[in-house]
């Protein structure tokens, strides 16, 4: 089902208008070639071309009868072209050169919207970026408090994966922009190959070495699989801003705009709903990813198993991941952030986010690495178990106090030290993108 708010540019990409549209076209470059090396008259193309059109309703009648929709939309052209001009049409080709060469002209169109999303959210995401570089919370690992970072630095990791799934997206529109024009079987046996060529430059594509009749079917899988890595990294930003949302946390929420209500039983509720949808709309858009691998496998030159998938996988993974993403950049933009809330919650545990550079200290000022654990270990399970402070426990003990004057140990509890070089690391990402 595609989301209510799905953006009309991708879908226009998937209906019959742009499909044929694509389709006409190739058709029409094919009789352009064919005229240059004389196989039809020279004045044809431009006659065909003057009277060339189709009538989707008048396609659909001739396909009930057919039953084979490149015959039906060739009877409806050839309807308005007329007989004496309309036999230059198709001439030598087959159906899967039509259909395979229209398809990537498609997932083209639709991989160049996916990247302008990219960039919109890439954008989005540094603004957020900056604004909280510096802003100090604390890291979380098994969803236990870990040792203090920024938020920036959380979002700094979720931009550069973005900032990789641009450079797949990339790739993966490279890899599905091909053009087979190849005859039955794909053996150029009534096509010369000088029209493939033809074709492929005035598309902007790039010649399929080997088109066996059908464009080999690891590209398509190669692009599904990069929109499910895309949907897994939406996924694992909208799981991150949903934990920060729990009421218990609360460092971060999704805006709750005026006249919204959470809950048809509790006035009180602000869920992340748009989180929680992107989650799951990144498991349909995955779930593309295995019958397009599985797509591969086809019967010797060419079968059809590949094309009932490819008509629903291609529209709705494309429009959901272009809906998600558009979604996903609402939500950060948007993003309400609370710094005295994230500084609360970093001193929940009164200290223990610094036992790590406790230890440190101490196996630097000469204790052995394995007796310095135990011993921060044990002060720190006290604080687990009490309302006792980390650093009070550690000043009380005679052993800490032979290793690490009082100064030198109250100047490890400071937040700072942790998180020195995260404006550096965030920079870096920043740059190189």
């Amino acid at each position: 089902m595609i989301p209510r708010f799905s953006r009309p540019e991708m879908t226009a990409i998937w209906e019959p208008e742009n499909r044929f549209k694509i389709w006409l076209e190739i058709e029409m470059l094919v009789c352009e070639a064919q005229a240059e090396i004389g196989v039809i008259p020279k004045d044809s193309p431009a006659k065909i071309r003057a009277k060339a059109k189709f009538d989707i309703k008048r396609i659909n009648e001739i396909e009930e009868v057919v039953r084979h929709d490149v015959i039906a939309f060739l009877t409806s052209v050839g309807e308005h072209v007329g007989d004496d001009e309309a036999r230059h049409i198709h001439l030598g080709i087959t159906s899967s050169d039509v259909l395979d060469t229209g398809f990537s002209m498609q997932l083209k169109q639709a991989s160049n919207l996916i990247i302008a999303d990219l960039d919109i959210l890439l954008k989005t995401l540094k603004m957020r970026i900056l604004e909280y570089k510096g802003t100090i919370c604390v890291g979380r690992s098994h969803g236990i408090h870990a040792e203090p970072t920024t938020f920036g630095m959380k979002l700094a990791g979720h931009y550069s994966a973005f900032a990789r799934a641009k450079e797949r997206m990339i790739r993966a529109r490279d890899e599905i922009s091909t053009c087979g024009i190849s005859g039955a079987v794909g053996t150029f046996a009534t096509i010369d190959p000088r029209v493939e060529a033809y074709v492929a430059e005035k598309l902007e594509l790039d010649i399929e070495p080997v088109s066996t009749q059908i464009i080999p079917r690891d590209r398509h899988a190669m692009f599904f699989a990069t929109l499910a890595v895309i949907a897994a990294s939406i996924e694992n930003l909208s799981t991150e801003i949903r934990h920060l949302q729990r009421t218990e946390v609360r460092e971060a929420e999704e805006f709750f705009t005026p006249g919204q209500k959470g809950s048809s039983a509790m006035p009180h509720k602000r869920n992340p709903v748009l989180s929680e949808n992107l989650t799951g709309l990144a498991r349909l858009i995955r779930a593309s990813a295995v019958p397009a691998l599985e797509n591969v496998a086809l019967w010797h030159e060419r079968d059809i198993s590949h094309s009932s998938v490819e008509r629903v996988i291609a529209p709705d993974t494309t429009i959901l991941l272009d809906f998600a993403l558009n979604r996903l950049n609402g939500v950060m933009d948007k993003l309400l952030v609370y710094p005295k809330r994230m500084k609360q919650n970093l001193e929940h545990l009164r200290g223990l986010v610094f036992s790590q550079p406790v230890l440190l200290a101490l196996t630097q000022a000469g204790l052995s690495r394995n007796y310095a654990y135990l011993l921060v270990q044990e002060h720190a399970m006290a604080v687990w178990d009490s309302e006792k402070d980390f650093l009070a426990l550690l000043l009380e003990d005679e052993t800490v106090s032979e290793y690490i004057s009082e100064d030198e140990l109250r100047n490890i509890f400071n937040y700072r030290h942790c998180i020195e070089r995260t404006a550096d690391v965030i920079d870096r990402v920043l740059e190189n993108h």
